[in-house]
């Protein structure tokens, strides 16, 4: 334990919620905090040339920000550099003069790590001898090795030996491992590294702080944390527990309060707003290795129901997801592609006919009596999304829902409910049919084409798998004469759904064989409007 060094790199990691902009009166209550609870060393941030959007001063972590600051004595001051732009276009020589114009006796930093992905690692090791020649102490962090082979792990340490490394770091990037694990790479690893490792965890299964601890008992000697666990996705092992459990095991006193005080008055209220942490999401991205960044997009994205993440992370499970991808992240979110298929034609129940469509927002029950008393008078064929069960059940003609995971969570509402349901039977998961083996289904197939609509016999193309663009295809697929919309409230003004709606209504209006639609209740989207009571 004499040997240990316990890293806090929370202005690092948990700036990727902020964009590194931490205020200093938190960085001198953190910096107090810090060396209180028997912190060793501190990294203040990224260093980095990239200088694109507004970003906090520990994005960039310069000599003089540092120096404005009031270090504690005893207290290591790093930064870290990513591998990337060591291999990026700029030569390596002339980045690591630009990130570092100061040698170490010259800089208030003393500890440099560098992370790197795999495939820039042999690219990026030479930056060890040109920083240790200028008296930095130089650590390396080796992401996403949960899930490379024995002979890999071992070719990575081996290739490290050749360089003058303070120590080798591993990150659990995917929150994938368990203890046992965590320790078959130090073992693997110890085969040819013979200098101090160290470990970066992340909290995806809960088993930050275990496997932290874990491999400190397989002779790791340098381990970090982040207070409250702040990083991306579901963030890392929690300062305040290691610091508790590293205090009994060097038998060191170290006071909690000031760090229990910076967690009352400034992270709590940040986790709160920003919302890491691990939750059932992340467990499951741990558990498939899908990319933890996949999870804190649609967290952090209203569009994003519950269904639509499971959808995404099972997706992301059988196509794979150790890479984020934002075009990715949009392809997993609409299920159908390729050659739509189905069975059966709405022309039988459609043609010539005004249709209603009951969406899921309030203004159905609010105004169910008015919507009633249409329908009786009427007759449209009113047509309903997923369980909109507002209206009473035996005016309601047809249902329509193509949202698998949604499908699966309503199968038993849907089984209960009397009317048949539209859906792209023939292109669902297995499951999911399996759920509706007792329903009265229509097989109308799907397939998702960005900005576009086309209607045919038994089978549409829509821009996105929302279901209510899947209704409206129906409904021209079947030549409709107007298409009433009833409980399409809309979301507040500064929703991001709102648009995604008014994009896909828009491109509806404009496609060949669209029918008029109108809304007739209250809408926050651009529609055409009239009154239900009017009407």
């Amino acid at each position: 334990m004499k040997n240990l060094l316990f890293l806090d790199c929370t202005l690092r990691d948990g700036g990727y919620y902020n964009g590194w902009d931490f205020s200093e009166d938190l960085i001198h209550e953190y910096l107090v905090a810090m060396q209180a609870a028997g912190v060793d060393a501190v990294e203040l941030g990224l260093r980095s040339l990239k200088n694109q959007g507004f970003q906090g001063p520990c994005a960039f972590t310069t000599d003089e920000f540092i120096r404005g600051l009031t270090i504690p004595a005893g207290l290591m001051v790093g930064v870290m550099i990513n591998g990337s732009e060591l291999v990026s276009n700029i030569p390596q020589v002339q980045a690591l003069e630009r990130l570092f114009p100061n040698s170490a006796e010259n800089s208030p930093v003393e500890l440099v790590r560098i992370a790197c992905h795999v495939h820039e690692f042999a690219a990026s090791l030479p930056a060890v001898t040109w920083l240790k020649e200028r008296g930095y102490k130089v650590g390396f962090n080796l992401m996403q090795v949960a899930d490379r082979t024995e002979a890999e792990v071992k070719a990575l340490a081996r290739e490290a030996k050749s360089y003058p490394l303070d120590a080798l770091y591993f990150a659990d990037s995917m929150g994938s491992m368990n203890p046992d694990q965590a320790a078959q790479i130090i073992q693997w690893m110890r085969t040819e590294w013979k200098g101090p490792m160290g470990i970066h965890t992340h909290d995806n299964l809960g088993l930050a702080l275990s496997n932290t601890l874990r491999a400190i008992d397989e002779g790791v000697t340098w381990v970090d944390a982040t207070v409250t666990g702040m990083g991306r996705g579901p963030g890392n092992a929690r300062t305040e527990e290691l610091a508790i459990e590293l205090a009994e095991r060097r038998d060191k006193q170290v006071s909690m309060v000031p760090l229990m005080a910076l967690l009352r008055k400034h992270f709590k209220p940040m986790q709160e707003h920003y919302g890491w942490g691990t939750n059932p999401y992340y467990y499951l991205a741990g558990k498939y290795g899908i990319h933890p960044t996949y999870i804190q997009e649609m967290l952090s994205d209203s569009r994003y129901d519950e269904e639509d993440v499971l959808a995404v992370i099972e997706h992301l499970r059988v196509e794979g997801g150790k890479k984020f991808s934002l075009n990715t992240l949009d392809a997993a979110r609409h299920f159908y592609h390729g050659e739509p298929k189905g069975q059966w034609s709405p022309k039988e129940r459609f043609a010539g006919r005004e249709v209603l469509l009951l969406g899921t927002g309030p203004g159905v029950a609010r105004h169910r009596l008015a919507l009633e008393r249409y329908i009786r008078d009427h007759k449209p064929l009113v047509l309903a999304l997923n369980t909109q069960s507002a209206i009473k059940a035996e005016l309601i003609d047809l249902r329509v829902a193509c949202h698998p995971v949604r499908l699966l969570a309503d199968c038993e509402a849907h089984t209960k409910l009397p009317q048949p349901l539209i859906t792209p039977y023939t292109m669902l998961p297995a499951d999911v049919r399996e759920s509706l083996a007792n329903k009265e289904v229509l097989d109308f197939g799907l397939n998702v084409q960005a900005d576009s609509f086309a209607f045919a016999e038994t089978h549409c193309t829509a821009p996105t798998s929302l279901v209510v663009a899947y209704a409206l295809a129906v409904a021209s697929s079947g030549g409709a004469s107007r298409v009433l919309m009833a409980g399409f409230d809309g979301f507040r003004a500064d929703d991001p759904r709102n648009a995604e709606m008014d994009k896909v209504l828009s491109a509806y209006a404009t496609a060949k064989q669209a029918a008029r639609i109108l809304a007739v209740t209250p809408t926050r989207y651009h529609l055409d409007s009239v009154s239900i009571y009017a009407l």
